[in-house]
C-alpha cells in the first residue's frame, strides 16, 4: 500500500489492517504416488462417497431440498456474515486511526522541533538526545503499545547516527518500503498498514500500523527517518473472537434450519413417498391396498382421493378380469363342444369329397369346397383351443436338448411342397452344423413352420432365407423373404389375434389368423424373443432368440434383424430379378386367382340354393304344423 500523509484519513472502502489480519501462505501438502495402494483405496473411498450423493440426490426429494436449502443458508451467512465483519472492523479501525493519528502526529512534530531546535556540537550528545528522543515516544497503552525507530536516510551527509530503535529486535527492514519512500522524498507525516515480526508480547507477525517523518539532527542537519508504530495485536484478537462468534453462530443456526427443513419436508414427502410405495403395490397386482388417511389437511385429501380412486380400478379391474374369464371359457366351452359336431362333418365332407367324380360339375366343385373349407375350419379351431390352453396358463413346456438346425432342417423339407407350389426357393443360411439348446422341440418346430409359411405367402415367389447362427448364450433363426414386405406399424401389430395388414382382403391365403400369436406364445414360455422386421417393396424378417439354458436371461441376439444375405441383391435391398420360369408361375398365380373367382361365384350359387332350400322346408314344416 502506498503511503499517505496521516493527515487524510483512508477511504470508507478501504481495508483496515485490523479487518484483513496478513496471511501466510501455505506450501501444498506432497501427494502420495498414484501407485500407491493407500492411494488408490482413497480415491475408490472419494468415489463411492460421490456416487452415493449423487444417487440419494437423484432419488430423495427430501434430501435435495434438505440440501438446497441449507447451502442458500450458508452463502447468505458467509454474505451477511463478512458484511458484518467487514462494517464491525472498520468502526473499530476508524475510531482508533483517527486516535493513532493524532498521537503520532503529535508526537513526530514534537520530536521533530527538538532536533531542530538542539544545540548539540558532538556525536555523543547527538546519540544521547536521539536515544531520549526515540525512548521518549514509546507508548505502553494496553490495546495498542508504541514504539519508535530512527533510521538514516541513504544519500545524506554529516554526522553519521546508526539506526535506532526502542524496542530490541525491530530493524528498518519491518517498514513498508513504500513509507519510506514517502519519508526521505517528503516533509509530512505519512503512514502505513505493516507486519510487525516479533511484538513486545512474543507474538509473531502481528498486524500493526506505521507513521513516519522525515527529522534533521544536528549539527549538520542530516536527513533522518522518524517513524513509530502501533501494535494491533489486541484489536485483532478482538476481531478474530467476534468473527469466531459469528461462525459459530452461523453454524449452530445453519444446522437448526437443516432440522427443520428436514422435519418439515419429511410431513410432506412421507405421505408422497407412502402414495408412491402403495401405487408400486397396486401395479404389482396388491389391488387391496390403500393409503393411511389421518387429519383433515390437504395431505389427507389427497389420500382419501388416492384410495377412492384405487377402489374404483380394482372394481374395474375386478369386472375386466372377470369379463375376460367368462370370454377365454366361452372360447375353451366352444371350442370343445364343436370338435364333435365338426368331426361328423368333416366325415360327411371326405365321403362327398371321394365321390365327386360322380356328380355334375357344379355339384363337384362344391364337394372340394366343402372338403376345404371344413379343414380349415379344424385348423381354426384347433388354433383356438391351443389359445385357450395358453389363457388359462394350462401350456406347460417340455424342454429338452434339441439340435435347432435339425429342427430349421425338418421345418424346410415340410414346407417344400408349399415353395414349389408357389414357386419359392428355400434356402438355409448358416455356418453352423450344430446348435443344441434346451427347448421343446414340438412348439420350436410349430414356430418355425408358422414363420416359413407365412414368409413363402407373402414372398411373391421369391427365394426365402433361413439364417442361422449362436454363441454361448443364444441361438438365432432368421427366416427373410423379399415380397411385398410391411411397414414398421404393421410390423409392430403382427403378432395380433386375428390381425391382417389389409381387412377388406379375403382370407383366400394363409391359416387361421392366428399362428403367429401361437408362436409369440411359444416363444414366451421359452423365454425368447420373437421379433419382426419389414419394408415395403424390400420384404420381411422374422428373428426367433432361443436361450440356450433355461434361465439365462437374453441380453442380445447372434443375428442382426434383417440378417446380411450371403446372396447379392442390387440397390434398395431387393433381391435380383426372377429366374427364366418367373412368366411360368406368373401365368399360374393369374389360373389361380380365376378359379378362386369362380369359386366364389360357385359359393354363392350354392349358398343361394341351399338357402331357398332351406326356406321351402322351413314354410313345409310351418304348413304342416298349422294343419
Amino acid at each position: 500500500m502506498s503511503a499517505v500523509p496521516a493527515a487524510d484519513r483512508p477511504d470508507d472502502d478501504g481495508a483496515s489492517p485490523a479487518s484483513h489480519p496478513p496471511t501466510t501462505s501455505v506450501a501444498p501438502a506432497g501427494i502420495a504416488p498414484a501407485g500407491t495402494t493407500r492411494a488408490r483405496f482413497d480415491l475408490a473411498r472419494a468415489q463411492a462417497l460421490l456416487r452415493s450423493v449423487a444417487s440419494h440426490w437423484r432419488r430423495s426429494l427430501q434430501f435435495r431440498t434438505v440440501v438446497a436449502t441449507m447451502l442458500l443458508t450458508s452463502v447468505s451467512f458467509v454474505a451477511v456474515g463478512g458484511f458484518l465483519s467487514n462494517q464491525i472492523a472498520s468502526a473499530l479501525y476508524d475510531e482508533r486511526f483517527d486516535q493513532f493519528s493524532a498521537e503520532a502526529t503529535s508526537a513526530l512534530t514534537s520530536t521533530k522541533a527538538v532536533f531542530r531546535d538542539s544545540s548539540a556540537t558532538d556525536r555523543d550528545t547527538t546519540s544521547r538526545l536521539v536515544l531520549d528522543s526515540v525512548n521518549a515516544l514509546v507508548g505502553n497503552e494496553t490495546d495498542a503499545p508504541r514504539q519508535s525507530i530512527l533510521v538514516p536516510i541513504s544519500g545524506g551527509e554529516g554526522l553519521f547516527i546508526p539506526t535506532t530503535v526502542s524496542q530490541d529486535g525491530a530493524t528498518a527492514g519491518m517498514l513498508p518500503p513504500d513509507l519510506q519512500a514517502a519519508v526521505g522524498s517528503g516533509q509530512d507525516v505519512y503512514w502505513a498498514p505493516m507486519t510487525i515480526p516479533v511484538t513486545q508480547d512474543g507474538d509473531q507477525d502481528a498486524p500493526g500500523i506505521a507513521f513516519g517523518t522525515q527529522v534533521q539532527l544536528p549539527p549538520e542537519r542530516s536527513p533522518y527517518a522518524l517513524y513509530v508504530y502501533y501494535d494491533l495485536s489486541s484489536m485483532q484478537s478482538t476481531l478474530d473472537y467476534i468473527h469466531g462468534v459469528l461462525w459459530l453462530a452461523g453454524l449452530v443456526l445453519l444446522l437448526v434450519i437443516g432440522a427443520i427443513t428436514w422435519y418439515v419436508t419429511r410431513s410432506v414427502v412421507q405421505p408422497v413417498s407412502h402414495a408412491a410405495s402403495v401405487s408400486e403395490k397396486l401395479a404389482s397386482g396388491q389391488l387391496q391396498e390403500r393409503m393411511e388417511v389421518s387429519g383433515e389437511d390437504e395431505v389427507a385429501r389427497l389420500g382419501a382421493s388416492f384410495n377412492h380412486m384405487a377402489g374404483s380400478l380394482q372394481d374395474q379391474i375386478t369386472q375386466l378380469a372377470q369379463l375376460s374369464q367368462m370370454q377365454q371359457r366361452f372360447v375353451s366351452d366352444v371350442s370343445h363342444e364343436l370338435r364333435t359336431p365338426l368331426t361328423t362333418v368333416r366325415m360327411a365332407a371326405e365321403v362327398l369329397f371321394d365321390a365327386r367324380d360322380e356328380f355334375n360339375p357344379v355339384n363337384k366343385r362344391s364337394a372340394e369346397i366343402l372338403f376345404d373349407q371344413v379343414e380349415r375350419f379344424q385348423a381354426l379351431l384347433a388354433d383356438l383351443l391351443e389359445i385357450s390352453r395358453f389363457d388359462a396358463g394350462a401350456a406347460v413346456l417340455e424342454a429338452e436338448s434339441v439340435d435347432i438346425v435339425q429342427l430349421v432342417e425338418h421345418a424346410v423339407e415340410g414346407a417344400h411342397p408349399l415353395a414349389e407350389r408357389l414357386g419359392s426357393n428355400l434356402r438355409i443360411v448358416s455356418d453352423e452344423t450344430s446348435c443344441i439348446a434346451d427347448a421343446d422341440s414340438r412348439r420350436i418346430d410349430r414356430i418355425l413352420r408358422n414363420l416359413i409359411v407365412n414368409a413363402l405367402e407373402h414372398g411373391e415367389a421369391r427365394p426365402v432365407e433361413i439364417h442361422i447362427a449362436c454363441n454361448p448364450e443364444a441361438v438365432a433363426v432368421a427366416v427373410r423373404d423379399y415380397g411385398i414386405g410391411m411397414t414398421p406399424l404393421e410390423a409392430s401389430r403382427v403378432f395380433d389375434r386375428f390381425w391382417r395388414a389389409d381387412p377388406a382382403r379375403a382370407r383366400t391365403t394363409g391359416g387361421s389368423g392366428l399362428g403367429l400369436s401361437i408362436a409369440t406364445e411359444d416363444a414366451r414360455l421359452h423365454s425368447a424373443w420373437l421379433e419382426a422386421w419389414g419394408m415395403p417393396g424390400e420384404g420381411a424378417c422374422f428373428r426367433l432368440t432361443l436361450p440356450r439354458r433355461q434361465g439365462i436371461v437374453l441380453a442380445s441376439s447372434p443375428l442382426a434383424l434383417p440378417p446380411v444375405s450371403g446372396s447379392q441383391r442390387t440397390g434398395g435391398g431387393q433381391y435380383p430379378p426372377k429366374d427364366e420360369r418367373a412368366d411360368e408361375r406368373a401365368d399360374e398365380r393369374a389360373d389361380e386367382r380365376t378359379d378362386e373367382r369362380a369359386d366364389e361365384r360357385t359359393d354363392a350359387r350354392t349358398d343361394a340354393r341351399t338357402d331357398a332350400r332351406t326356406d321351402a322346408g322351413n314354410g313345409a314344416r310351418e304348413s304342416s304344423a298349422t294343419q
